[in-house]
């Protein structure tokens, strides 16, 4: 019998055929060295001295680890940004049009007002308590960090792999290859072998532009994915009019729809000052 598994195996009795779909591949795929990928990321960060943006801002709160997820209605907002690092984001409370918060930072410290409640907070934008609310752990980084992907810097090591994922397009039910570059970025600890993440950029080969963003904190620990999609040109720069914001921790996502933006217009100093009105209940975190 055993003499006879060889003949069966060549005979073809013992195997079975199937038939699999195959993924549609994209017309063009693009192929760049690890130095042109970091170029274009550091040229898109270099061009991009500040912008102002008209958004729609819708917020969730839980999900899978928790069991239930929360939506939250969408408001309008504004967003204005302006490199090293300060970030104004305004929402406005739908109907009534008045401000549902404000939030402002010069890099260092923050502050955020909450009209509605009659309340502010104010500190240096890190978060050493976390609230019971989710949303109140939200900090100006989260929105700067995500919407503009920062320059790789000398002391930053770097490696690039490629991958083709498959997704199935929700309209046509087709499966879709997706070839990308990974584009991980890191630190050395100290003098040691000791490598930790930072970052990894995720980045399309139809068109050489990221379409996700993961960032981890100084343990190594994943602690914002945000996605990018449907770019548009805004003053000749491709950027993304859907952004979506995801802090697992956190227990929140913010989903940002960009409806008008500018680059590059001057914005000054106290554009990224808030004054509290008097009688506001402040708190001052740590």
């Amino acid at each position: 019998m055993l003499a006879c598994l060889p003949m069966l195996a060549l005979s073809g009795c013992l195997k079975h055929t199937r038939i699999l779909e195959r993924p549609q591949v994209p017309d063009v795929v693009l192929t760049a060295s690890a130095q042109q990928l970091i170029q274009q990321l550091d040229d898109r960060y270099n061009t991009i001295h500040s912008m102002l943006a008209t958004v729609l801002i819708r917020a969730s709160v839980g999900g899978a680890a928790k069991g239930k997820e929360t939506d939250y209605t969408s408001i309008r907002g504004y967003i204005l940004l302006r490199q090293p690092s300060m970030l104004h984001v305004l929402g406005m409370l739908p109907v009534i049009d008045t401000r549902a918060f404000d939030m402002a930072s010069n890099g260092k410290n923050f502050t955020l007002l909450i009209p509605p409640k009659n309340e502010a907070v104010i500190g240096n934008g890190t978060v050493t308590t976390p609230s019971k609310n989710p949303l109140m752990n939200l900090r100006p980084a989260v929105f700067y960090d995500s919407m503009l992907i920062k320059k790789v810097e000398p002391e930053d090591l770097v490696y690039v792999t490629s991958d083709t994922g498959l997704v199935r397009d929700p309209h046509s039910n087709h499966l879709i290859a997706e070839p990308d570059y990974e584009l991980g970025v890191l630190r050395r600890i100290g003098d040691s072998q000791h490598l930790m993440p930072m970052r990894v950029v995720h980045i399309s080969r139809t068109n050489l532009l990221p379409y996700q963003l993961d960032q981890y904190n100084d343990q190594g620990v994943l602690v914002t994915k945000t996605l990018y999609s449907n770019y548009q040109t805004f003053d000749q720069i491709p950027y993304p009019t859907k952004i979506l914001i995801s802090r697992p921790i956190d227990g929140y996502q913010i989903t940002l729809t960009i409806e008008k933006l500018t680059f590059n217009h001057p914005l000054a100093d106290n554009q990224f000052e808030l004054k509290i009105p008097p009688g506001t209940k402040i708190k001052k975190l740590p």
